[in-house]
């Protein structure tokens, strides 16, 4: 029963025109001789077979060539409905072949408008003529249920007569095949485990000769989601050959039998795709079945595959995974997107939760690798999967199929935690480069300037000094994030939120670049510094170091690392960069999500500019504030009081995992792009914070929470 019901589906889902007793769909202009019963011809096997445009009409007794479960009829053909060919029920035999002059109490029923045009190359010409030509592709088929034919006893197949017209070339080679089957013997079912199976270890498929024209294959996962490389070679043609044949020769001679191979596949998502020609092809759907809208039945495919009964088969089917990887990576991309902006949050949140224990802060790569531990793990992916489940419980009738959702979910996540490694250490490596490049040129800068003595040289070293010493100057040195913030905000609400997010990017680079240029030079002095300390004691002259001359870095990189200091200098700037490095990564992917809008903003250049959209423009300038003001550590003074008489005090850590959860589940509702709501709150909340403790500072109501930033 369960194969019957796969058949049924396209029988249901085919679109066709509704059929009514009383009118005829093909048009009058189409003109029909009224041939005589004798030379009508009388099909006595369950296969019929048109090799040509003959004129003649074939009978077909239903209940006789219908029996033993061979209930079901279908038909193939390259003949223009209509025109070409016509199909009609009969209640009872009858001579005349003009539906007008049958009583209307034994009225025939034509079927001819149920057919379903496919799309088919061109059918082959013949060489000369006379000559025998390659079977054509199918162009139109046709599927009966018994429920269908129920009350006709006969059914008759009209072919029209070819016409001949001198001068023209040869005419193309006409067909037509139909079958009575059993649809149980032609199906097969195909768990997921054989489909992954497959990808090392083809599952095959053999057709005998007179096997069902309709092979319906049945696959438990959908194909959207995991594509299958179909294969189907010829293996005979009814051809008994006498001693050896070549392998070649025997395919060519099947061509000239066989009609090519027509595959459909349906889904419930994506509706019905005809794949002509099927001899090798990765079969596909337009479907994405783990998505939390999708319903029962959505992670399933069936294909239809219509072959010639007069042939034998090979059908190889194998799960593509370079297929699947790239249509999981379309389908699933904005979901991975989402994850990572997550992902980052999560490791914001490990960062702000350390400096409010007044423990080191971790850097965010060293943050997402402590989230992937089991615990973590189990907190941070699968209670926004429970919470989102019962919120579709409670909320919708649709649920979706709990096992695949969490198996895709869970991939995504894994994935998403890769990009961002990947994304972190390349970012990383790239600040890294670009650091110790700059404290060795400004080294070697230094060095070239004490020894030299040319004029050009120190007039320009005057002129950029007093450059640097003038008041605009000082005023944007001295409000770095005020002048940033203006020119930003005003790029995202006058411009594109691109291009503002963009230089926020390049200043949070700048101040990374810069932090870790402090933390090198530091280090590399403190190393210059022990060697000169071992070199002094190795001579037995201690105050060596003390008449040493400074070198260059100790001027580039003043400091004051004094034993009472609670942290060092080195120390302190690595957490500046790994909080900004954290912060960049993050603003990153929001302006990554920008750019598909950037692209068709410079697509409309000159055509007409209009400001960017409110909504846009206000969420940016909370992602804006979110970077200039909670960039470092510091931002951590942002405390309140949970709600309850037991609530306890809450600070940026607490945020940054709600907002977490919240572009968790977003990803997971596949609109990744609510992740910037999250980042905009906190944005406004650092914004509002800041504002507070301004006043408490005028006030004289200096927060005793605020944990000492060393910097000099």
């Amino acid at each position: 029963m369960f194969q019957v019901l796969n058949l049924q589906i396209f029988l249901r889902v085919i679109p066709r025109k509704p059929v009514r007793n009383d009118t005829l769909f093909c048009p009058p202009s189409v003109l029909w001789t009224s041939d005589g019963l004798e030379k009508d011809l009388h099909i006595q096997s369950n296969l019929v077979t048109v090799l040509a445009m003959d004129g003649r009409r074939r009978w077909l007794d239903i209940k006789k060539l219908g029996s033993n479960g061979r209930g079901h009829f279908v038909f193939v053909t390259n003949l223009a409905p209509c025109s070409g060919v016509r199909i009609h029920l009969w209640p009872e035999k009858h001579r005349s072949s003009i539906e007008n002059e049958v009583p209307a109490s034994k009225r025939i029923v034509e079927v001819t408008s149920k057919m379903v045009q496919i799309p088919a190359g061109p059918a082959p010409k013949q060489v000369e003529p006379g000559s025998q030509t390659e079977q054509p592709p199918p162009s139109a088929f046709l599927l009966l249920s018994p429920e269908d034919m129920n009350g006709y006893n006969f059914m008759t197949i009209s072919v029209a007569s070819r016409q001949t017209i001198s001068g023209r070339p040869p005419p193309a080679a006409s067909m037509a095949v139909g079958q009575f089957f059993n649809p149980v013997e032609g199906t097969s079912a195909l768990s997921v485990g054989r489909i992954v199976h497959s990808s090392y270890s083809p599952e095959e498929i053999f057709l005998k000769e007179d096997h069902p024209m309709a092979l319906t294959l049945s696959f438990s996962v959908s194909l959207g989601l995991l594509p299958v490389l179909f294969s189907l070679k010829t293996t005979g043609c009814g051809i008994k050959n006498i001693g050896d044949q070549i392998e070649a020769d025997k395919n060519n001679l099947c061509k000239l039998r066989c009609f090519p191979p027509v595959a459909l596949a349906w889904d419930s998502v994506s509706g019905i795709h005809i794949i002509p020609n099927i001899y090798s092809e990765t079969v596909v759907v337009d479907s994405s079945p783990a998505t939390w809208d999708s319903h029962q039945g959505a992670e399933k495919t069936t294909v239809l595959v219509l072959a010639d009964p007069h042939c034998s088969y090979k059908v190889s089917l194998r799960a593509s995974l370079g297929a699947a990887t790239s249509r999981f990576f379309l389908l699933y991309s904005s979901e991975i997107l989402g994850f990572m902006i997550a992902i980052i949050l999560f490791g914001l949140m490990r960062q702000s939760s350390a400096w409010e224990r007044d423990s080191s802060v971790p850097s965010i790569l060293s943050a997402i690798e402590t989230n992937l531990k089991p615990k973590p793990l189990m907190f941070l992916c699968f209670t926004p999967i429970l919470l989102f489940l019962a919120f579709l419980f409670f909320t919708t009738q649709q649920n979706p199929r709990f096992g695949t959702f969490l198996f895709v979910t869970v991939v995504c996540y894994i994935v998403a935690n890769g990009f961002t490694i990947l994304v972190t250490l390349s970012s990383k490596l790239i600040l890294y480069v670009a650091a110790i490049l700059h404290v060795f040129a400004k080294r070697r800068w230094q060095s070239w300037e004490d020894g030299t003595h040319s004029p050009f040289v120190r007039q320009f070293l005057a002129f950029s000094f007093s450059f640097q010493s003038l008041k605009i100057v000082q005023m944007i040195k001295n409000n770095t994030n005020i002048a940033v913030a203006f020119a930003t905000i005003t790029l995202v609400c006058f411009v594109h939120p691109a291009i503002g997010l963009g230089l926020l990017l390049l200043s949070h680079s700048f101040h990374a670049h810069s932090a870790l240029c402090s933390f090198l030079g530091a280090s590399f002095r403190n190393i210059a510094q022990k060697k000169d300390l071992y070199k002094s004691k190795m001579d037995n002259n201690p105050i060596l170091q003390s008449k040493s001359k400074p070198d260059g870095l100790e001027q580039l990189l003043p400091m004051d690392d004094s034993p009472t200091s609670a942290k060092s200098f080195t120390d302190s700037q690595l957490e500046v960069f790994d909080c900004r490095h954290g912060i960049m990564i993050l603003h990153l992917l929001a302006t990554l999500m920008f750019v598909p809008s950037l692209i068709a903003w410079i697509q409309r250049i000159g055509v007409g500019q209009r400001f960017p959209w409110f909504v846009d423009s206000a969420l940016c300038v909370g992602v804006i504030l979110h970077g200039l003001l909670g960039s470092q550590p510091t931002a951590s003074f942002i405390s309140f009081k949970l709600p309850g008489r037991r609530g306890r005090e809450v600070g940026m850590s607490f945020l940054y995992l709600i907002g977490g959860f919240y572009s968790f589940i977003s990803s997971m509702a596949l609109a990744p792009y609510r992740a910037l709501y999250a980042m905009a709150i906190i944005g406004f909340i650092c914004f509002a914070s800041r504002i507070l403790e301004t006043r408490g500072k005028v006030r004289g109501d200096i927060s005793s929470r605020k944990r000492h930033w060393h910097r000099h």
